[in-house]
């Protein structure tokens, strides 16, 4: 009995002892357990969120100052007698009710009603004003009135209310009323009262849309300066039908509907995802055409809207094409982001080799011991794993806990994948440590056979660099798999291209290290000779500090480059959409318009840019010079307005600008020799080209071209030549047109107030403002998840990296410890000594990052294909690449910080430490 207790009080005190001694050890396994199964479980439903999110966003800001899906239908005046009270509202609200139920199952609940509006052309009031006139069941109700109230559907006076800026423009009162005659509203005469007056200073979206509804607006060209020419009115359905029974006009009545995915939005990504989406899209016309009409006959119409014949409803959107958008868009962040994963992944089983190597380190003689009294190497292994698998499992369980919390990685994280890929992982951080020891004290490594050690490292570096440069190629050739984010070869590349940089670091900068080592030996102090010549010969032993910081830098300058790039390229793709401070896309076709833009508050200059597509053709031989693009432009005006423009110069340059005397089209070519002549034939009339030169590469990506050539940059050629040269062109025979306009003080309220914002499928020039689509570019919600995503991974892969740092420090601390106590024998002092430590550890820092920020500077050109940036920002060529300096120095910065930190707490230790804690016979593995 009491031998039994003394063993067992022994066991005991032995147990404890060997868990104070692996306690750290433990812990910190057991953390980087919890990370990398954290990661690993909730990395694929943090992404599926963050696409949702990002989806979510783009949707929204698509449909902010229109709705997403506008559903329109044409009516005529009562086929029965007019009546005096008013069924058009009534009628109106049913089949609003009846669209939104139409939506299909799977967007009933996202797809709600917005809007229901029926705009009149301008009447003319008494006064000469034009009185644009709109029913909106989205008007302000009667608590947003001053005073007054809403228009109501009774009687035959027409009620309309106006907004106070209007009443004080136009100086009305409540209960005036005026006479409503003919403008483009034709056959009208009818008496109109005021009944309220609305305030429009909220951001209601109404008034974006119509602006002329919250303050008036004057006619440029001309007349008293306070003269008020344009305003709006809102009026009641009731009104609607006296002005159109009065006109007999035809009038379109708008439904638009408002998607709101929300939370839900993560279903529509993906390949298979965006084909649901396109085929909800298509099934909801038919059944909002099936619940609306009933294909009788009113009046030649087909269908009817009450009492009005009207016609089929016609249903426009653009919410397909922004998702096939955003799916090209979040095919390449997903690369961005599943390198960030791959990056945080590969640090932390490096971190998790590095502790298995410390602990394999400090039980090593013990297991030698333990082999010299007969246990076998298997055997010294199984007991290392049934140690370590207490922490593992409790690292696994809290890393899975963690995820379960985190939000929207719970619908992830609770399928088998997930966690199928973090048992994977612990498995393989469980594994480590048994491995290791094994090869530690397998018989062939305490027999130290080294002879052919040479010979398979250099094996080993070839077949790395053969691996990382086929992974390379075939994502090149391939290219993604898509937007899900599941694809190993792309999150395989990072690892070995930074396994790949660490061998030819390996290789390469001990070289430098030798020779700054060989030419210290002529200074009279031996500190920098000992301290490079070490550093210089555990190169080889060090390579997993340098995997750990070159994955960890090249990963972050990575992320902030193409985050950076991205920002400032979907800027700058904002430029090259409008060209100037603004511009107005149809200037031909509307040429009133662009005349009152033109004339606006802060408008100083403007260009007009013109385009034909022609297909010339020699005018020696008949050979076809390719479809091209003819472009037309003021070249004296344009370098007037923006004097660094390439256009301007090349035509300046090249004596075009200001017209000619000949009949002959004068063109600047990218294809052609000077003096080659060539023809076009545009609606049968034929029209020769000279070429007077090329065409300079600048011109192509011009942002004053841009406005015109936004959606035709893939053609074959491109021509330009001066606006003079092209006056025999008819207005309607342009592709497009676009009015310049620059300004330093534009007012976007007032030039909003000549060209509102319009819903999809209405006809009408397009006003762009640059502040606008540059602010909507700096809001897009794809570029903040994806750079949200990056800096989160980017975080915690640093966090890795610095615990990786320590723990190949600790593991490298007895050498380094040896070294200094020698020394110090010598009579080497304290300032030497710290000395020694940072110049031995200061080439691996800097290799590192030397490698890891030419890794990440590089990553975009050597993913090719597999990584297209231009899919984000658009515009007419690929995004100059900017790094991003703080994702590049913080990293940098603290791995030099840690290290000086480092051989400050080393140097303190090595002062309290005798030489002989330090220095042990009979070690020579050091």
């Amino acid at each position: 009995m009491w031998v039994v207790l003394v063993g067992a009080n022994w066991a005991w005190w032995h147990m404890k002892r060997l868990v104070r001694g692996e306690f750290a050890l433990l812990g910190c396994l057991a953390v980087l357990v919890a990370v990398l199964s954290g990661v690993v479980v909730a990395g694929p439903g943090m992404l599926e969120r963050s696409s949702g999110d990002a989806l979510a966003a783009r949707i929204e800001q698509e449909q902010r100052d229109a709705p997403g899906i506008t559903h329109r239908m044409r009516f005529d005046p009562e086929v029965e007698r007019p009546g005096e009270e008013s069924v058009l509202g009534a009628d109106l609200g049913r089949f609003s009710t009846l669209i939104e139920n139409a939506a299909p199952a799977a967007l009933r609940g996202d797809l709600v009603r917005d809007s229901t509006r029926i705009a009149l052309p301008g009447v003319r009031t008494g006064e000469g004003t034009t009185l644009s006139l709109l029913y909106a069941s989205d008007a302000p109700p009667a608590a947003a009135y001053a005073a007054g109230r809403p228009p109501r559907a009774r009687g035959g006076v027409v009620e309309i209310a106006v907004s106070t800026r209007t009443r004080d423009a136009l100086k009305l009162r409540l209960g005036q009323e005026l006479r409503l005659g003919p403008g483009a509203l034709e056959n009208v005469d009818a008496p109109a009262r005021v009944v309220g007056f609305f305030a429009a200073d909220d951001g209601r979206r109404l008034w974006r849309e119509q602006p002329l509804l919250a303050r008036t607006a004057r006619d440029p060209r001309g007349g008293a300066d306070d003269a008020v020419r344009y305003a709006g009115a809102l009026l009641a359905p009731r009104g609607v039908e006296v002005l159109q029974n009065q006109s007999r006009a035809e009038l379109t009545v708008v439904w638009g509907m408002r998607l709101d995915l929300g939370a839900d939005a993560a279903r529509f990504v993906g390949d298979q995802g965006q084909r649901d989406f396109e085929r909800l899209m298509f099934r909801y016309p038919e059944s909002v055409q099936g619940v609306t009409c009933d294909f009788g006959t009113y009046g030649g119409m087909a269908c009817a809207l009450g009492s009005h014949p009207a016609t089929e409803v016609e249903t426009a959107t653009r919410l397909p094409d922004t998702l096939d958008e955003f799916q090209r868009q979040w095919r390449q962040g997903s690369v961005v982001i599943s390198f960030a994963l791959a990056s945080v992944t590969a640090v932390g089983l490096a971190a998790v080799v590095v502790a298995s190597l410390l602990s394999v380190r400090r039980r090593l003689d013990v297991h030698r011991l333990q082999r010299a009294r007969g246990a076998s190497a298997s055997g010294i292994a199984l007991g290392r794993a049934l140690w370590t698998a207490p922490a593992v499992v409790l690292g696994f369980v809290a890393g899975c806990a963690g995820a379960s919390l985190l939000p929207g990685a719970a619908s992830a994280a609770s399928t088998s994948a997930a966690y199928g890929r973090g048992v994977l992982v612990a498995l393989c951080a469980w594994l480590l440590l048994p491995l290791l020891t094994w090869w530690a004290v397998r018989d062939r490594a305490l027999l130290r056979d080294r002879g052919s050690g040479g010979g398979r490292r250099a094996v080993a570096e070839a077949g790395v660099l053969v691996v990382a440069a086929g992974g390379v190629l075939a994502l090149r050739a391939r290219g993604t798999t898509g937007g899900s984010g599941d694809d190993p070869l792309l999150a395989a590349v990072p690892v070995l291209l930074g396994l790949a940089m660490v061998v030819v670091l390996v290789r390469l900068y001990p070289l430098p290290v030798r020779l700054v080592a060989r030419w210290s030996a002529r200074w009279r102090g031996a500190v920098v000779l000992i301290a490079l010549s070490r550093a210089a010969k555990e190169a080889p032993a060090r390579a997993l500090a340098l995997l750990v910081l070159v994955v960890t830098l090249a990963g972050a300058v990575f992320g902030g480059l193409v985050t950076g790039t991205l920002t400032e390229g979907r800027r700058d793709a904002a430029a090259w959409r409008v060209g100037a401070d603004a511009s107005f896309l149809g200037a031909g076709r509307d040429p009133e318009t662009a005349e009152r833009l033109a004339r606006a508050r802060g408008v100083r200059e403007t260009v007009t840019v013109r385009q034909l597509r022609v297909d010339p053709m020699s005018g020696t031989d008949g050979g076809r010079y390719g479809i091209a693009s003819l472009v037309g432009v003021d070249g004296m005006k344009l370098r007037s307005a923006a004097g660094s423009s390439p256009a301007a110069r090349a035509l300046i340059g090249a004596g075009i600008s200001g017209g000619g005397g000949s009949r002959d089209i004068r063109v600047l070519a990218d294809a052609a020799d000077a003096g080659d002549v060539l023809t076009i034939t545009v609606h049968g009339k034929e029209r020769r080209l000279r070429v007077m030169g090329p065409l300079p590469d600048a011109v192509k990506s011009d942002p004053a071209l841009g406005p015109v050539r936004d959606g035709t940059e893939g053609r074959e050629r491109l021509l330009l030549a001066d606006n003079r040269d092209l006056e025999a062109f008819e207005a309607s025979e342009f592709e497009e047109s676009a009015l310049l306009l620059y300004g330093p003080r534009l007012d976007p309220d007032r030039m909003r107030s000549v060209v509102p914002r319009t819903a999809p499928g209405i006809g009408v020039g397009e006003l762009r403002i640059r502040a606008e689509e540059q602010a909507e570019a700096d809001e897009d919600g794809l570029i903040a998840a994806v750079t949200a995503a990056h800096t989160a991974c980017t975080a915690v892969a640093v966090l890795l990296a610095l615990l990786a740092l320590v723990l190949e420090l600790l593991l490298s601390a007895p050498a380094r410890g040896s070294t200094a106590a020698r020394l110090r024998t010598l009579g080497l002092g304290g300032r030497g000594v710290a000395g020694l430590h940072l110049l031995q550890l200061l080439p691996l820092v800097l290799a590192a990052v030397a490698g890891g920020v030419t890794l990440g500077l590089t990553l975009p050109e050597l993913l090719g294909p597999a990584l297209d940036l231009r899919e984000f920002t658009g515009g007419p060529t690929a995004p100059a690449l900017r790094t991003d300096a703080l994702f590049t120095a913080v990293p940098a910065a603290g791995a030099i910080a840690l290290v000086a930190a480092a051989v400050g707490v080393e140097t303190w230790l090595g002062r309290r430490r005798g030489l002989g804690a330090v220095l042990r016979l009979g070690r020579n593995d050091d």
